[in-house]
């Protein structure tokens, strides 16, 4: 029979706990990463071990947790095959030395004799380097035997032969040059042997890590085996969605099909790396705060007079000086008093994170096991593929650009939502751009562009364009404008199409502008844009259909206008 069991929250990091781990009849246990839920911000690690667990009370001690874990995230919990009870779960930081102590000090001091017998070559070689310049000095002088002084009259001078002097000379400086040479080059390979040694030196010596340690207070009955878990939170840790979109149009006979391919790309820099883990990604955000700021009260009032400032008594009347400072006391505190009754109180601001609240939260199970490494370096994976069906329409401004651009809408899968991140697009297998996506929730739906489509053709002319006055006394003042739009379908099929344009929007009461020409748009204040129009029209194959627009706008004569891009 296996029992479960659960540890209690982490306590606060106490310098008590060091008992623990000291005492006889503590348990060192291993373990290792298991699975990884990645956060928008954060992450949460789930490692495991196997234990066996001696009979009576004990304390289990972990200390494989990184520096970076949150104490108050920590649990253990987990399944043994009889009956267990645990208690407490405590936490500190401790440091542990990343080599072990007794090799490294043995071989800290074999590399420390060799450097010493490698210096004192060094210096052999060197001073062989230096005795090579003596003699070169000593030979150079000799060369200046034959310019000394002649000697003094009635004094005699020995024969000197020159020839060989000069021979000897020669030879001398050759094997000189040649061992000053050979001198030079055994200093420089042996300087680098002697740094080469010192970077391992360097290496080993004294460093220690910080690291985060668990203690576990269990008592068993009897003896038994137990599969331990131990869950905690880490920062430093992220994940960001990104999509591809590969868009088959179809034909007059196949129907478009729309292939949309989620990927996760995850970083991490949380003090240990994960190899070989169950990934799974959440749109929770653990960090984000639990509950919305509060409000007070906002109040409107007048604003208050100038605070009166009192005027500074004759210097020789001490009396009135004194009287006229407590005069003065007393109105600041009367100005102080109706302040407080007449302005009101401001609460004070608390300093939160403003919660995010979604519609939804999401978890992705990552296909197969994986490894980020420890480095910040981003880790693309593959989560889904899912097919689609969108239903392709066509957009076009005319007053901007004489293209048509062919656009797929989708509906979001109910249960899959899609969260803000960038899309790669690509159509009929050619990648034609890069979009972003907005945060889409399951039966939303949305509507990607895939570029330009060459088979329907868009044209602008302008009409007429006047200004005038009306009135008999040319009371006022018009400006009418006129313009055919037209769109042309040369697909093989029939297509939806929606064609846009720009009302002017009045900022004054004193300025009119009514809409003319034929049809009537399909839809005005299009996404909650003022003056932005829209027709829709479905239309087959080599059909077109031609829009009148226009407008016209009437101020009073005694002023002007202008038209303003907002």
């Amino acid at each position: 029979m296996r029992f479960v069991f659960v540890g209690v929250v982490a306590s606060a990091l106490v310098a008590a706990t060091a008992s623990l781990a000291g005492a006889a009849d503590a348990v060192d246990v291993q373990s290792r990463i298991d699975a990884v839920t990645v956060f928008p911000s954060g992450a949460e690690v789930v490692r495991t071990a196997r234990v066996k667990i001696p009979q009576g009370a004990g304390t289990l001690v972990f200390k494989d947790l990184p520096a970076e874990a949150v104490a108050q995230s920590i649990r253990v919990d987990g399944k043994s095959t009889g009956e267990l009870e645990i208690g407490t779960v405590d936490v500190r930081r401790l440091f542990v030395p990343q080599h072990d102590g007794a090799q490294s000090e043995n071989e800290r001091k074999q590399i420390e004799k060799e450097i010493e017998g490698l210096e004192d070559e060094r210096k052999l070689a060197e001073a062989r380097v230096s005795a090579a310049d003596t003699q070169r000095t000593l030979i150079g002088n000799l060369t200046n035997l034959p310019n000394r002084p002649a000697p003094a009259a009635g004094l005699s001078s020995p024969g000197e032969n020159w020839g060989e002097i000069i021979k000897l000379i020669e030879a001398n400086l050759t094997e000189i040059a040649k061992a000053r040479l050979d001198a030079e080059t055994r200093v420089r390979d042996l300087e680098r042997r002697i740094s080469d040694l010192r970077g391992k030196l360097a290496a080993l010596a004294p460093v220690s890590e910080e690291r985060t340690e668990v203690l576990v207070a269990v008592k068993a009955g009897q003896a038994l085996d137990t599969d331990l878990t131990v869950r905690y939170q880490v920062p430093n840790a992220s994940w960001s969605p990104s999509y591809d979109a590969r868009l088959s149009t179809g034909s007059k006979t196949a129907q478009p099909a729309l292939v949309v391919t989620r990927r996760a790309t995850i970083t991490q820099q949380t003090g240990e790396p994960w190899e070989n883990v169950a990934i799974q990604l959440s749109t929770t955000r653990p960090n984000a705060g639990t509950a919305a700021p509060e409000l007070g009260s906002l109040a409107v009032n007048y604003p208050l007079p100038p605070r009166p400032v009192p005027m500074a008594a004759p210097a020789p009347a001490a009396q009135q000086r004194g009287f006229a400072d407590k005069v003065g006391e007393e109105m600041d505190a009367a100005a102080e008093v109706a302040l407080g009754a007449m302005k009101p109180k401001r609460m004070a601001r608390r300093s939160m994170a403003v919660v995010q609240v979604a519609a939804f939260q999401a978890t992705y199970a990552v296909p197969d096991r994986a490894s980020v490494m420890n480095t910040g370096e981003a880790k693309s994976l593959d989560l889904a593929n899912e097919k689609l069906t969108p239903a392709l329409l066509v957009r076009a401004v005319p007053k901007r650009d004489a293209k048509a651009y062919l656009y797929a809408k989708i509906e979001v899968p109910r249960g899959s939502p899609m969260l803000p991140g960038q899309i790669a697009l690509f159509r009929d297998g050619t990648f034609v751009g890069n979009g972003r996506l907005p945060l889409l929730a399951g039966g939303e739906t949305h509507e990607l562009g895939f570029g330009s489509d060459d088979f329907v053709k868009v044209r602008h002319a302008v009409v007429k364009e006047s200004r005038g006055e009306t009135g008999i006394i040319s009371s006022s003042k018009t400006d009418e404008r006129n313009y055919r739009l037209a769109v042309k379908n040369m697909h093989e099929r029939a297509i939806d199409v929606s064609i846009f344009d720009q009302l002017p929007v009045s900022g004054n009461e004193e300025i009119k502008v009514d809409l003319i020409g034929r049809p009537q748009p399909s839809e005005r204040d299009v996404d909650h844009k003022t003056g932005v129009l829209r027709w829709d029209a479905k239309l087959e194959a080599d059909e077109e259909k031609i829009i009148e627009f226009g407008y016209r706008v009437t101020w009073p004569a005694a002023k002007a206008i202008e038209y303003t891009e907002r």
